[in-house]
């Protein structure tokens, strides 16, 4: 039987300014759901989950700059 992470952390895969949280702490996301929206080079990129689960935290606001790597978001999948 295949384990189930903990956590599942949603990083930024570039150097962005973050425009929306799109999320609350405690909501339910499927896989697919925008929870952050970034912006960089004047393009909206949309943060996009892989996985299901219950946003357990959000480490950004809207207006942060945001490096390649750090978390965005934190879920407990199911």
């Amino acid at each position: 039987m295949a384990r189930t992470p903990s956590s599942i952390e949603i990083l930024a895969e570039m150097v962005a300014n973050v425009l929306s949280v799109d999320c609350e702490v405690g909501d339910t996301v499927g896989a697919g759901d925008t929870v952050v929206l970034l912006e960089s080079m004047k393009m909206e990129i949309p943060v996009l989950t892989e996985h299901p689960g219950t946003v357990t935290a959000i480490k950004v606001t809207a207006g942060d700059v945001v490096q390649e790597g750090d978390v965005l978001v934190v879920l407990a999948p199911f």
